[in-house]
């Protein structure tokens, strides 16, 4: 009897996820639990880290099958997989954004290009680890700090290095006020983060009409590969800007934006398996993620430097590190350490246009990458 009820406990145990746990699952977990603090205790980026950090988590947790076929996690991840996500991200972003400060001072879109070096510098760094050029590519889109271009550059170049990189991407979009300002202060002067810019032009309803549908003219006739993003970037902006379907426009921007976002946060958690995820290669790609966002921010700093010396002192060098894609969180850090030089010094709408310009930038990128690679 006693022999018959251990074997019975024993059958139970083994059923349960404490049977299957190992020290990786609890190594994930902590990772998770660390974002979740990160959103809340520093908040940063909330939206973003709280979805990742819990179904990090929850992924991780033995013999839920969440994220096998027909688990709810399996079928979030698969709207990644497709590429559906991704563009209808650019909808909710476009019909969000107001391009007015980009197009207000367009010589500002150098930044969105001279922010994107990180770009390159982490594809030679991933060669010289022995990743292939297509791998290289698609670790290297991670500089863009724009997550749906990388993920939609990732599925077409690696598509088996789509967990890593999504979540490199996310993760350093989220830790940027971590990341950047300790490298615009090193790369700026106290005097050169004080500089107060002049006010911009005010900007045409007619230039905000017709911008939506310039570009998108322009990038499906130059950037084909890249195409159905930025297609979609222009839809939503056209939907806002012409001031007649406010509730379409109100609904990508909100509605389908929120239920997107936590789609895909959950999406990009799920992939951090620890069986999957802790190996050296994961390691590497986190790290050249790293220094991609970081060469990227000195680039784009530097840029700024250079037209600021140009103007003769009216160029605020902190605008430079908004220069990479992450709207409009990059144009926030820029906005805030030159808060903290200078009380009176109001960076965010002038940091706004080489944000929105690396936006184009890192369509740019992917394009090239993708139109190099023979990649339709």
């Amino acid at each position: 009897m006693i022999e018959q009820i251990t074997s019975l406990m024993v059958s139970l145990a083994e059923q349960t996820g404490l049977a299957q746990l190992w020290w990786g699952n609890i190594v994930m977990i902590a990772v998770g639990a660390v974002l979740i603090y990160l959103a809340l205790a520093k908040k940063y980026e909330p939206f973003l880290l709280l979805g990742i950090g819990f179904s990090c988590i929850v992924a991780n947790v033995p013999g839920s099958d969440l994220t096998q076929p027909g688990g709810l996690f399996y079928y979030a991840y698969r709207g990644v997989e497709l590429i559906i996500i991704p563009p209808l991200i650019f909808l909710g972003v476009g019909a969000m954004t107001d391009f007015g400060p980009m197009i207000a001072n367009p010589s500002l879109m150098i930044l969105g290009a001279a922010a994107h070096l990180g770009i390159f510098i982490a594809i030679l760094g991933a060669k010289a680890l022995g990743f292939t050029l297509a791998e290289a590519g698609a670790i290297g889109i991670i500089g863009g700090a724009d997550g749906p271009m990388a993920i939609f550059v990732t599925m077409k170049l690696a598509p088996h290095l789509l967990p890593q990189v999504a979540v490199a991407a996310y993760s350093y979009m989220a830790l940027m006020p971590l990341i950047q300002p300790p490298v615009m202060k090193l790369l700026t002067t106290p005097e050169e983060r004080q500089i107060m810019m002049e006010q911009t032009r005010p900007v045409s309803r007619l230039e905000k009409i017709v911008f939506p549908f310039a570009i998108a003219v322009i990038v499906n006739l130059l950037l084909p590969p890249v195409a159905p993003l930025i297609t979609m970037l222009m839809l939503g902006n056209m939907l806002r800007e012409v001031l007649l379907v406010d509730r379409l426009a109100q609904t990508a921007a909100n509605d389908l934006m929120n239920v997107i976002t936590i789609t895909l946060t959950v999406a990009i958690g799920s992939t951090m398996a620890a069986e999957k995820f802790l190996n050296i290669q994961t390691l590497q790609i986190i790290l050249l993620g790293l220094v991609a966002f970081v060469g990227g921010t000195a680039s784009g700093v530097i840029g700024a430097k250079i037209m600021n010396w140009a103007s003769g002192g009216k160029i605020n060098p902190l605008i430079g590190s908004a220069g990479i894609a992450s709207v409009p969180i990059a144009a926030r850090v820029s906005h805030v350490v030159g808060l903290k030089e200078n009380p009176y010094n109001f960076l965010i709408m002038h940091a706004m246009g080489p944000n929105l310009a690396g936006v184009f930038g890192t369509a740019i990128s992917g394009g090239i990458l993708l139109a190099l690679l023979g990649v339709k």
